[in-house]
This record gives C-alpha cells, structure tokens and sequence, in this order.
C-alpha cells in the first residue's frame, strides 16, 4: 500500500491544530506520517504538536508554499496530502486518496470543501468555492480545461499528489503567498489530470465570518481573476489578509 504523509504548515494555529490532529489520529487506515511544519508560531501551537504521535518541523522562513515545501523535503511517504490546520478530513481520507492516485492518469486530486463554523454552515461560499474549481480554469485556461483535464484546486481542499510528481514539477513556488495550489495544479498537468473527488472535507468559516459572506465571495472572485490574467503574487496578497 502506498505510504501517505501528511503535511501540515502552522503559524499561530493553537485555536484549531489540536481539533484537526484528534480527527487524523483516528485515520482508517493511519497516515504514514504527519507533519507539522511550523513558520515561527508564537502561540502554543508548536507545544499542541508535540503532545500527539506528529512531527514538528521548524521553518525558518513563514510563508505556506516555504513550508509545504519544508515538509515535503523531509516527508517519506509515496504520496504527499497538504492540510491546512483548520480543516477537518473524512476518516477514510487515505483510502481515498490511495484509490484515486491508483489510477494513474490521474496526478492531483483534492476534496470538495465545506465552510462551517461553530454556529453556521456556509452553503453559499462552500457551493461557489466547488464552483470555481470548474470555471475557473475553463475561463482562463479553456484548453487545458477541455482537453488536458485541468481543474483548479485550493488549500481548503486538501490537495494530494504523488511525492515524485512533486518535486519533478519543482513544488511549490515559494515566492507565492497566496494560490500556490492553483500554479501547482498547472505545472503538475504533464503528469496526469487534476481531480476533485466527490468526499467533503470541513473547513473553518472564520475569514468568512470576519469579512462577511458578500465581501468574501467578492475577495475570492477578484483574487481569482486577477491570478487569471496574471497579477503578481505581491497585488494578490495585498486583498487577502492574515486572520487567526
């Protein structure tokens, strides 16, 4: 059976880490490993960490493409899964992905992402956030879309790919801080088509909750057409701020 490590970067996460490492812990089948690769936390997210069967991996540099690709250079497993600290994943979530990287025309895959909060579940963003992974590379890459099988995934969708396909396509572009995952998606399409299985994976609703369900789905829908007509990654970022 193929080997699956898990990797996970960390900044300041202490509020949501300890939840989504008890949801890994009880994995059917277990994941190879799990890695924590933290960017500098000055919380207790490092000490939350250390209390579970996880390995902690100190970056010296914050930034998510630096430390996903931190912890892909040390992870050992056949198949690489990139897990934000805030996202919850099925408990057959290797299974999953084992059975989907078996085939292998298939390169990437990611799940399908539902927002939620502790008193709310956001039908609307999580049903445009499934959305975007279709049109928005049939709007700006209609080629690749039809032809190649491109789809475009981001981080709340759990993304994951075989480790080899990973670094002969070069990782993740660490001058990226923001839609790593969808500039990975297009150097991995040599390798195979990009899938979105049908599973959820939950994730949390606290930039939603901070910027509004209209002003989110407006910053999602700028960033997304400017990543589409090739805006640098410094303007990008400056619409997407860091909320804990």
């Amino acid at each position: 059976m193929p080997r699956v490590s898990i990797i996970i970067p960390t900044l300041n996460e202490a509020a949501v880490l300890g939840r989504t490492l008890r949801c890994l812990s009880v994995l059917d089948p277990p994941a190879w490993e799990i890695l924590v690769v933290d960017g500098g936390s000055q919380d207790e997210t490092v000490a939350i960490a250390t209390t579970t069967s996880t390995t902690v991996i100190h970056s010296d540099q914050a930034g998510r493409s630096i430390q996903m690709n931190r912890g892909a250079d040390v992870a050992t497993g056949d198949i690489l899964c990139f897990l934000h600290a805030d996202t919850l994943v099925p408990d057959d979530a290797i299974a999953v992905i084992i059975k989907t990287l078996a085939n292998p025309a298939i390169a990437c895959g990611g799940f399908i992402s539902l927002m939620a909060g502790t008193e709310t579940t956001r039908w609307g963003v999580s049903l445009h956030n499934y959305l975007k992974t279709y049109y928005a590379p049939l709007l700006f890459r209609p080629y690749l879309f039809v032809f190649k099988g491109l789809r475009l995934l981001f981080g709340d969708q759990v993304m994951f790919c075989r480790r080899g396909d990973f670094w002969a396509c070069g990782g993740f572009d660490p001058a990226l801080p923001i839609m790593e995952e969808a500039d990975l998606c297009l150097k991995l399409l040599p390798y195979g088509r990009i899938r979105q299985v049908n599973r959820v994976v939950q994730s949390s609703d606290r930039r939603v909750a901070k910027w509004g369900t209209l002003k989110a789905t407006a910053i999602y829908l700028y960033i997304g057409f400017l990543w589409g007509i090739g805006a640098s990654a410094a303007t990008l970022k400056r619409f997407y701020e860091d909320i804990r």
